[in-house]
């Protein structure tokens, strides 16, 4: 079930929190709840997928991208994925997220993702690519910059989400059903 609770609670505490602009973490507190664990009694990888949506989800909302998407009528879908678990994450352990908008090429942004331990490891990282889209498809990301009416210089692509877009690029699609 989603996190319905928690989504409410993220945007109540950040209700009042300032404005964020691409590169800007956003920063939200978690805990693993019973319900939130596989059978090794850890944080299941697939729930751990559904708390960074928490993270980008208000976000979205203090760079203002929530309102736009609304007044445009256009949706933000994730298209695709890289993650990393590196450390566990157990029942009622408390952990950091950090969330940032880190740049975009020509059809994507890219959202950065990363959960910490209260003792300082970094127990995951994951980084996604998101369209934004119309009724006509891909809208480009140097739209979405203007009609949020903030003037920002295109970040560079950090080299190793170069090579995973480039490592996409020679992925096919669709895969093998045999």
């Amino acid at each position: 079930m989603y996190p319905v609770i928690r989504m409410a609670k993220e945007f109540w505490v950040n209700r009042r929190a300032p404005t964020l602009t691409v590169g800007e973490f956003h920063v939200s507190h978690h805990r693993c709840w019973p319900w939130d664990l596989d059978l090794w009694l850890e944080l299941n990888n697939g729930r751990a997928l559904t708390l960074y949506d928490l993270g980008r989800l208000v976000l979205a909302k203090r760079t203002g991208l929530l309102s736009l998407l609304k007044e445009k009528g256009w949706s933000m879908p994730m298209a695709g994925a890289s993650v990393r678990y590196r450390r566990r994450v157990h029942v009622f352990e408390g952990f950091e997220m950090r969330s940032r908008g880190l740049c975009w090429d020509e059809r994507f942004f890219y959202i950065e993702q990363s959960m910490w331990k209260k003792n300082g490891e970094c127990a995951g990282h994951i980084i996604y690519r998101s369209a934004f889209v119309d009724k006509a498809g891909i809208i480009n990301p140097e739209r979405v910059i203007e009609a949020l009416g903030v003037e920002i210089e295109q970040p560079s692509i950090p080299d190793w989400i170069s090579k995973w877009i480039e490592a996409e690029n020679h992925r096919p699609w669709p895969p093998d059903k045999e």
